[in-house]
């Protein structure tokens, strides 16, 4: 008969009284950061990263036309707009396209951002957000 329950990968570590000790740190060595205590703050720092201040990317484009194409694909088929043979092999035409087009409008986006913040936090709250 087939197992239902998972078995455990570690002992229960509770002891008579049902206090569970901690076994310590297991894994790698702590950075000397970790060490003097600023981990928290860096953390913190690498949480607060806008991802719009990151470069985009070619792998970003092509999953956001992946998305588009496949949307589309949905709706053709969806809604009998077109044959199925017609959806199918307008799907990677389409993705062909939308990949540049992604990728230029957000680099454009990138580069209007970036001039924004050089210019003093840009004019804008949309902008700045």
């Amino acid at each position: 008969m087939a197992q239902t329950k998972r078995k455990r990968q570690t002992k229960h570590r509770g002891n008579a009284a049902g206090v569970v000790e901690s076994r310590g740190r297991t894994g790698r060595k702590p950075t000397a950061a970790e060490k003097s205590g600023n981990a928290k703050e860096i953390a913190r720092a690498k949480e607060k990263v806008d991802r719009r201040d990151l470069p985009p990317t070619w792998r970003g484009a092509f999953l956001r036309a992946m998305f588009a194409a496949v949307l589309m694909l949905g709706v053709l088929l969806g809604f009998g707009i077109s044959k199925p043979n017609q959806a199918i092999a307008l799907f990677p035409i389409v993705l062909l396209l939308y990949v540049p087009v992604s990728f230029y409008t957000d680099q454009w986006m990138f580069r209007r951002r970036q001039r924004a913040k050089a210019r003093g936090g840009g004019g804008s709250k949309a902008a700045s957000r």
